[in-house]
Formats: C-alpha cells, sequence, structure tokens
C-alpha cells in the first residue's frame, strides 16, 4: 500500500483511463480530441509502469525511468501531430476525419 492505496485502486484507475482513451480515439472525429486521447493512453501505461515496479521492487526505480521515456515519446509525439495538424488546417481549413479526403491524393 502506497500513501494508503492499493495496488488494486490505481490499477482500476489504470484501466479507467485507458478505455476511456480508447473510446475517445474511436469516436471522436476531431484531430486534437483523438490526440488528447492518445495522451491519455501513454499516460495509462506510465502509470502502470511505476505502480507495478512500486510493488515488484519497491526500492528500483525502473518504473519511473520507463514512464519518464513515455513521457518523452509523448511529448514529442505532441508536437509532431501538432504540426500536421495545423498544416492540415492550412490545407483544408477543417480538423474532421471526415473531410480530411486530400490525404488520399
Amino acid at each position: 500500500m502506497i500513501l494508503g492505496v492499493s495496488i488494486y485502486e490505481v490499477l482500476t484507475l489504470s484501466t479507467i483511463i485507458f478505455f476511456i482513451g480508447v473510446f475517445g480515439f474511436t469516436t471522436r472525429k476531431n484531430l486534437i480530441a483523438m490526440l488528447m486521447s492518445v495522451e491519455l493512453i501513454l499516460n495509462s501505461a506510465a502509470i502502470n509502469f511505476v505502480i507495478i515496479n512500486k510493488y515488484l521492487y519497491p526500492e528500483q526505480l525502473e518504473g519511473g525511468i520507463f514512464s519518464l521515456f513515455i513521457i518523452a515519446i509523448a511529448a514529442a509525439e505532441t508536437a509532431l501531430a501538432l504540426a500536421i495538424i495545423i498544416n492540415l488546417y492550412r490545407l483544408v481549413m477543417s480538423l474532421k476525419t471526415d473531410e480530411l479526403e486530400t490525404m488520399k491524393y
């Protein structure tokens, strides 16, 4: 138990965050909302790394280090995705995925 919270509660929270991200990614039509959903999925993975590492090996920091890598990858992915989204918006004047058929050609 870490600060009065059991591993089951943290894993349940992480699972809920993951499925909110998956649901948001599959149902949203807006590219920004889809990007936010991917960030939720990556954050739930980072939470899992930290809590499982803390449960199995409480004196080591591998889970935290992997979480830092996930955060760095998420930041790079967000910067790249926002650049692509801004260029698409300039080209099409819309952020809806239905209206982005010009990417096919």
